[in-house]
């Protein structure tokens, strides 16, 4: 077994920031006051098993550098005792900004110190970065992925067991509870592992979407636990293994982009808030983060693995939120991050803010007008628009019958996506087999969550390992009804969820039959496409 040992360290004068939700509006979201804190650097320790972390300087001189390192940065010891893994931003020590650093780092010597440098980066590692790139094999035509959703940012009512005994609503006031560092290690190593990389690929699929919260890279420092990262690039080297391409997501934006929980923070929205106390707002701070994360991700040495970088998800397009003022940090945030990003073929995603692809149009004609690259090149396309869809969300979802909601499916492709010949790809980033509605005993199936004949069953209140043969019929139907669309009307598409309760879990989906490879039909030609 290969394994390998790293000290990251990720130094940035500027601040940086983005944030994390989804449409499952009727499922969850959550806030906490901030504390103060001063200015903080990212690092993380990744070792051969990361449940065994050793944080010393001793450790980090020993180690092998993966991680791209981008100035000489000093660890210095500091006689404070051994720091525990995960760090609140508060609890971290503080450095001054520039290119250069020494880091004040805790530790249980009280005099040592290392030095690492750029020319450190070992490129032999199969499971990590090189300092070369390596061959990119082309994109596949159509990206079938599935989300990592409630792993590196945690949603309650997901990661249930994580919040049980707490008060806290999201991950902001889950971070502050006692114990959450342990906890949250725990959540990391245990909820997403090599064996599920390995078996999403056996699905057929072969993309995942990964989301990630800002304050993994938050050098100024949030008040989260940070030290996600470091299990994002191992994800990203077990992908490389299995053949999937992977979407880095950055899932929730400082001061929340939607008020949801998957933004890290359940209430108010801040993300378009005109002034901070430093004198920055949130996005420009999310367009540092951003950039961050491109010269980690958008390095060649990831062009074989990495396609491309999601600037925010899911922005609200009303309330506290502006969708031309969205629109117009896109189009900057876009130009940052492609200054920043040495492949030159990382494709740049960028979410619909719940107002459908048509509106993205004119950002997207703005961008071609001003890159080399040609929207009908062999290359990705730079740009590219992130579409969510549901059929649980709205009220008139709850009238449909699953023949309605196949046929709804199915129309997506003219209502929802648009024509290939727009110019812009769009992804389906988020869609799940989630309706609801009940299956009687003859197939039939009514809107809703009562059954009013023996033997019928509903998916909203049967848990799934008693779902009998009409409900897993009924499910498995709408399910290639979608893919059958998105395959017709998008670029790829990328299914919510691998693990979650019920029928958000696609785990749960092939455990008990529901779903099988997502190459094969059971039930072809639904949408008569022709």
């Amino acid at each position: 077994m290969r394994t390998r040992t790293s000290l990251a360290v990720l130094a940035t004068a500027t601040t940086l920031s983005a944030t994390h939700a989804h449409p499952h509006l009727n499922q969850h979201r959550h806030s906490h006051t901030p504390r103060a804190t001063s200015t903080d650097w990212f690092y993380a320790f990744q070792a051969p098993s990361l449940a065994q972390i050793d944080p010393t300087p001793a450790a980090a001189a020993a180690s092998t550098v993966t991680s791209l390192v981008y100035a000489t940065i000093t660890v210095s010891a500091q006689p404070h005792g051994t720091a525990p893994w995960g760090y609140r931003g508060s609890d971290m020590a503080t450095f001054p900004p520039g290119t250069g650093a020494s880091a004040a780092y805790p530790t249980g010597s009280s005099n040592s110190s290392v030095t690492l440098k750029p020319s450190q980066v070992n490129a032999t590692q199969s499971a990590g970065p090189t300092a070369t790139a390596p061959a990119a094999p082309a994109m596949p035509s159509t990206l079938r992925g599935v989300n990592l959703g409630g792993w590196l940012i945690l949603e309650k009512w997901m990661n249930s067991d994580c919040f049980e005994g707490t008060d806290a609503v999201d991950q902001w006031t889950f971070d502050q509870t006692d114990g959450a560092v342990a906890k949250l290690k725990q959540h990391w190593e245990t909820y997403i592992t090599e064996n599920d990389i390995k078996a999403i690929a056996g699905l057929g699929l072969n993309a995942v979407r990964i989301p990630i919260g800002y304050w993994a890279y938050d050098t100024f420092g949030s008040g989260y636990i940070t030290g996600a990262d470091a299990y994002l690039e191992r994800a990203i080297g077990w992908c490389r293994s299995a053949g999937l391409k992977v979407l880095v997501d950055c899932h929730g934006s400082p001061g929340s982009q939607n008020g949801f929980d998957n933004s890290g923070r359940f209430g108010n929205v801040a993300w378009q808030d005109k002034a901070q106390s430093n004198g920055t707002t949130n996005m420009q701070k999310s367009i540092s983060i951003l950039q961050t994360m491109a010269r980690k991700y958008g390095a060649p040495a990831y062009a074989d693995v990495v396609f491309g970088l999601e600037l925010v998800n899911e922005p609200i397009s009303w309330q506290q939120n502006n969708l031309e003022t969205t629109k117009s940090w896109a189009q900057e945030a876009y130009a940052a991050v492609r200054s920043v990003a040495t492949n030159k073929n990382l494709q740049i995603i960028m979410h619909d803010g719940f107002m459908g692809p048509s509106q993205w149009l004119d950002v997207n004609a703005a961008i071609l007008g001003n890159t080399s690259a040609s929207a009908n090149s062999s290359a990705p396309a730079p740009f590219a628009i992130d579409t969510h869809l549901y059929q649980n969300q709205m009220a008139a979802d709850s009238s449909l019958t699953q023949d309605q909601h196949i046929a709804k499916a199915c129309n997506w492709t003219s209502s929802a996506l648009l024509s290939s010949t727009a110019n812009l790809p769009v992804y389906v980033g988020e869609f799940s087999a989630q309706t609801n509605i009940c299956a009687n005993p003859d197939g039939s199936t009514v809107a809703g969550s009562t059954c009013y004949i023996d033997g019928c069953q509903c998916s909203t209140n049967v848990d799934m390992q008693y779902w009998n043969g009409p409900l897993k019929t009924a499910t498995r139907k709408f399910i290639e009804a979608e893919l059958d669309a998105f395959e017709r009307g998008a670029k790829g598409w990328f299914m919510w969820n691998y693990k979650g309760p019920g029928a958000w879990g696609v785990s749960n989906l092939v455990k008990y039959g529901v779903m099988g490879k997502v190459t094969e039909r059971m039930f072809p030609g639904q949408c008569h496409f022709g």
